[in-house]
């Protein structure tokens, strides 16, 4: 592929020359070799040179800095991590205490990274709002949940329920029954910030070679079509496509993630929508449906990915009509405004969802072999918590980062629970999602009977149970 503008809106608004660095055409011997110059790869390479600059690092990229899905994801840099509730769960208050300090401090973290390395990426931390906003059934599910974050020892200086009149101080949306809130995120161009990272460990001394697809990898030796390295420990940071190194797909699989990008809105528009700030925003359904306002003015918008049989890769991310559609039709019903709006960009890209939608990130000191991944649709901000883990698990530091329970110190990838043989995966998701797709079918009918919405929410539940 050379068309590298059109992966996605985020790369095509780069003012630079997409010109890949030259290939691995020799052989290399070094301390640390990744592979994927994405998020992970690259904050790993960072806080590597940090702490040990006499480091070699080689970093593998199969297509371009970018290509992934570090350049084609909403822009949620998240103060976060999947599934952390459920993980958190058996810690003392006082280490939960502890652990949801380091995940929200993710975004403050980039954002110092970003001002010390003069990184431009459109940074703005305005937090994100969880919205009721297409039935009244959003609104006890989010209330639920702030609930269950209260009883983890969460504040209000953490999660605050909005009203309806407190959200439209923020956003405007056609039905809305509350929100809730929480400071914990901020929006960024993805692309300007994988670039700019890409750039960033160049100067420090870090070799990244470009179109240097890997064939073969083991403990202590990569192999490309034309070189190979040698190193100590060996980093594959691939998430979405770790279908392409096996075994790694045996623990994450790729599914897809389909967005869409308005024309720039004038001035009247964004009054009456709102995101003065750049807080991000979900409609509380289900199926996750998220967005942002752009620095330019437009709003990008991410809906209902989809699973491929056998955990197949999606390469071709020209979306269709009906894909299209469905992202303009949902966008429509939040905002009726933008019914007609002009959709500029369509784009996609594969993530990677570990079994029970639980992240990892783990170093096998035996085979000297480090990777972290599963982040499940949240890892702008998880990538760079794998970073810094990853960083202090390859040089033997004992810290905060290597205690969490997402951390496996010994962790060679047997510690890792693998997804069900095919058709099982196929026929679960599908029936999954199908029951979601019902739910909110029934659920945005508010004339529906209400013992059709709660069979179709029971149903739903039921099934979600599964994914845990």
């Amino acid at each position: 592929m050379t068309d590298w503008r059109s992966i996605s809106l985020w790369m095509d608004q780069l003012d630079e020359p997409l010109t890949p660095r030259p290939a691995l055409a020799a052989e290399r011997q070094a301390d640390v070799v990744i592979i994927g110059a994405g998020y992970t790869g690259l904050w790993t390479a960072y806080y590597l040179k940090r702490q040990a600059p006499q480091l070699r690092i080689v970093i593998l990229e199969a297509q371009i800095a970018g290509f992934g899905a570090s350049g084609r994801n909403g822009g949620w840099l998240m103060g976060n991590l999947l599934g952390e509730e459920r993980m958190l769960a058996e810690l003392s208050p006082a280490q939960r205490h502890d652990s949801h300090t380091l995940l929200h401090g993710i975004p403050d973290e980039v954002g110092e990274v970003l001002q010390r390395e003069q990184i431009a990426c459109d940074y703005r931390k305005g937090g994100v709002l969880y919205c009721a906003a297409r039935y009244p059934e959003q609104r006890v599910r989010l209330q639920t949940q702030l609930q269950d974050l209260r009883s983890a020892g969460l504040g209000e200086e953490d999660y605050r329920w909005l009203e309806p009149d407190e959200l439209a101080r923020q956003l405007r949306v056609s039905t809305p029954y509350g929100a809730l809130y929480t400071p914990h995120c901020a929006t960024i161009q993805p692309a300007l910030l994988v670039r700019g990272l890409a750039r960033c460990v160049e100067a420090m001394g870090v070799d990244i070679y470009e179109g240097s697809r890997v064939l073969d990898w083991q403990p202590g030796l990569v192999r490309t079509a034309e070189g190979l390295v040698r190193a100590d420990w060996v980093v594959p940071a691939v998430e979405g496509y770790a279908a392409s190194l096996p075994p790694l797909g045996r623990y994450q699989l790729p599914v897809q993630s389909l967005l869409v990008a308005t024309e720039p809105l004038s001035a009247e528009i964004w009054a009456g929508i709102g995101l003065e700030r750049g807080q991000a925003f979900s409609e509380a359904s289900r199926q996750v449906t998220y967005g942002q306002r752009t620095a330019d003015d437009r709003l990008v918008f991410g809906a209902r990915g989809g699973y491929r049989f056998g955990g197949q890769l999606r390469s071709d991310f020209n979306l269709t009509r009906d894909e299209r559609d469905l992202r303009h039709y949902l966008l429509g019903e939040l905002f009726p405004q933008l019914r007609d709006v002009r959709l500029t960009h369509a784009w996609g890209g594969n993530l990677g969802m570990s079994r029970r939608f639980r992240p990892h990130m783990l170093a096998d000191r035996q085979k000297r072999i480090a990777l972290a991944g599963g982040y499940g649709g949240e890892g702008v901000g998880a990538s760079n918590l794998g970073g810094r883990t990853l960083a202090d698990l390859i040089l033997g530091h004992d810290s905060l980062l290597t205690r969490q329970p997402w951390v496996a110190t010994d962790g060679a990838l047997g510690s890792l629970r693998g997804w069900e043989p095919e058709p099982c995966r196929w026929l679960g998701y599908n029936a999954i999602i199908r029951s979601f797709v019902h739910e909110d079918r029934v659920l945005a009918d508010l004339h529906s009977a209400p013992w059709r919405r709660r069979l179709a929410q029971g149903v739903a539940g039921f099934m979600e149970s599964f994914m845990h």
